[in-house]
């Protein structure tokens, strides 16, 4: 199955201010983890954009935030601080 990053609009980029789906995504490179990625509509910030659209996030974590990183296991790691801690502990081999 492989790992899969689910992110908001910005995707994997780290941006000017290191958005929070960058920094997961960043985490995985730098650890060597390949993974696919998922985008899902809307914006924090616009909680309106994502109203109805975040299902599968909820049902896979419980809530709608992103980023979340879904592991081979089928475990489920939400928020950017959780994911770059797994991903430093947890180097690809």
């Amino acid at each position: 199955m492989g790992l899969i990053l689910y992110t908001c609009g910005q995707q994997d980029s780290y941006g000017g201010i290191g958005h929070p789906c960058g920094r997961a995504g960043a985490a995985l490179k730098d650890a060597g983890h390949p993974y696919k990625l998922e985008v899902v509509p809307g914006y924090r910030l616009l909680p309106w954009t994502r109203r109805g659209k975040r299902a599968h996030v909820r049902a896979l974590s419980g809530q709608e935030n992103v980023p979340i990183l879904v592991l081979d296991s089928g475990d489920v790691i939400t928020g950017s601080g959780s994911i770059v801690k797994w991903a430093k502990a947890n180097p690809a081999s």
